[in-house]
């Protein structure tokens, strides 16, 4: 009788079960989660957007080096046309402090003291005995030196300024470098293999010329350490020296002359 009772109440609780009659046991609420799916779906939204935005309707791993080439044009081509039209506008006042000079007094006094110090300011092109140094990159090395560097095969912003104080230290009465006018504040720069002067850029090889006693400049220049650092990696990895004397010529100076910075002397 046991026996079947229980059997009976267990089946009793059976189909209290599945009618759903039994008590269920309380669902704990997540609320970290809920609130967190929405904030991860957004975050995503917020990179698909991003991504778009920055491919602009291209693939984000396309080569972009043609884009980045015609936009080096483009400026080069805005720079240039800048020059020209500051040369037109240069040439522009000149002509109108000379036909003011002949009718005022004043301007004509200080006309005529400008023109005493151009020479010295590199505002007049020179020419007489100098030398002229090239400087260039090594040729791709494979077999010859397996272990050389990037580095080791390309002209050094310190190469190229190891041979400018050279030739200032032997006397150079004017300089030039790659045709422009090197001035005291002019600064010597090197992006990659790349000279950067007077916001234009250059590619190897790098001509450096100066005018002065050419026995003076030489010996200068084969005085002084930087130079001869190069020289030996010139024997190293075939990196290009070449140095010259004979009649040269330097240009005058046609950049911007605006003043940016000056001190008081003491």
């Amino acid at each position: 009788m046991e026996y079947t009772s229980g059997a009976t109440s267990w089946q009793k609780v059976l189909r209290r079960a599945a009618a759903g009659l039994l008590p269920r046991r309380p669902r704990q609420r997540r609320p970290g989660w809920s609130i967190g799916v929405p904030l991860i779906a957004a975050a995503a939204g917020l990179l698909f957007t991003t991504s778009a935005t920055t491919a602009d309707g291209t693939a984000l791993r396309e080569d972009r080096r043609p884009q980045l080439n015609q936009l080096i044009e483009d400026r080069r081509e805005q720079v240039a046309a800048s020059e020209r039209r500051a040369a037109t506008l240069r040439s522009e006042v000149e002509q109108r402090t000379n036909t003011l000079a002949g009718s005022d007094a004043p301007i004509k006094e200080q006309q005529n003291r400008a023109q005493g110090s151009l020479q010295d300011a590199g505002f007049t092109a020179l020419a007489g005995p100098g030398v002229t140094v090239e400087l260039n990159d090594a040729p791709q090395l494979d077999q010859t030196h397996p272990d050389a560097s990037n580095d080791d095969l390309v002209v050094h912003q310190g190469d190229v300024q190891a041979v400018v104080n050279a030739l200032w230290a032997g006397g150079a009465e004017a300089m030039s470098i790659m045709n422009v006018r090197v001035l005291t504040t002019s600064a010597v720069r090197c992006v990659g293999n790349t000279l950067l002067l007077h916001g234009r850029v250059y590619s190897p090889p790098f001509k450096i010329v100066a005018i002065g006693d050419p026995a003076a400049l030489q010996q200068a220049l084969a005085s002084s350490e930087g130079v001869r650092l190069f020289k030996d990696a010139v024997d190293d990895y075939q990196l290009g020296y070449n140095e010259k004397v004979s009649t040269v010529r330097v240009p005058a100076f046609e950049d911007s002359t605006a003043l940016r910075s000056a001190t008081v002397p003491r």
